[in-house]
């Protein structure tokens, strides 16, 4: 069985679709890897429009600011992970393979296996995936989240934890936690894999500050991560 996604994103994420045009593929793709260079505080539209080459005002056609851009790259990712979770989870039968498979795909291991649908047209995914471990904290701990929530701008994330809840609750239906299960393993994977990288003292595989990890870490929380979802599945005590 074949899926073909489009990615739809919420129309209120953006004052133009930046799809619909050279320069707003442009200010999506730069726009992610300037976030990755710099960070979302330092980034802004000025340095954007530089990088571009194109001006200021024509940025902020697109997006009303830098935090709808940063929601809309980290919605686009989380559509973009749920479709991989689909093609790579379609046909296995067992429902413990299935949540190994999303646990590696929460770490972006073996990223050759990844579908090549919906095209990312040149979109840089492991830049974006570095931008959700950093960043994606800060697209809904504002003080307007009512407001955003009501608009549905996290939907796409509400629907990845959804899915990922199902695959938990096909491994143990009597599971009493499974959205609860779903969204913390996914928040506990990028905040170890953020401290493992700037704050190591908080884990138990971290490098030096700044420094790349190395795939013997990378493994070893992968392991964590096994170790917490499937210890907590398991237990008769709820």
């Amino acid at each position: 069985m074949e899926y073909t996604v489009l990615v739809r994103m919420n129309e209120k994420l953006f004052l133009r679709d930046p799809e619909s045009s050279e320069l707003g593929r442009r200010i999506v793709r730069q726009g992610i890897l300037l976030m990755a260079d710099i960070g979302f505080e330092e980034m802004t539209f000025r340095k954007l429009a530089d990088r571009i080459n194109t001006k200021e005002a024509s940025i902020y056609r697109y997006f009303e600011n830098k935090h709808r851009l940063l929601v809309y790259v980290v919605a686009w990712y989380w559509q973009w992970l749920e479709y991989q979770l689909i093609f790579q989870t379609n046909n296995l039968p067992d429902p413990r393979e299935k949540l190994e498979r999303v646990l590696k795909l929460l770490l972006l291991k073996d990223v050759s296996s990844f579908s090549s649908q919906p095209v990312a047209d040149e979109l840089d995914i492991v830049a974006l995936h570095g931008i959700v471990i950093r960043e994606a904290s800060k697209a809904y701990l504002t003080r307007h989240i009512t407001e955003d929530n009501r608009q549905q701008l996290f939907k796409p994330y509400k629907d990845l934890c959804s899915r990922i809840a199902g695959i938990i609750l096909e491994y143990r239906p009597d599971y009493p936690f499974a959205r609860s299960r779903a969204s913390s393993i996914i928040e506990t994977a990028h905040y170890q894999a953020f401290f493992m990288q700037n704050l190591p003292s908080l884990t138990d595989f971290g490098s030096k500050p700044n420094e790349t990890p190395s795939p013997e870490n990378d493994e070893r929380l992968l392991r964590f991560l096994q170790h917490l979802l499937f210890s907590s599945l398991e237990t008769d005590t709820f």
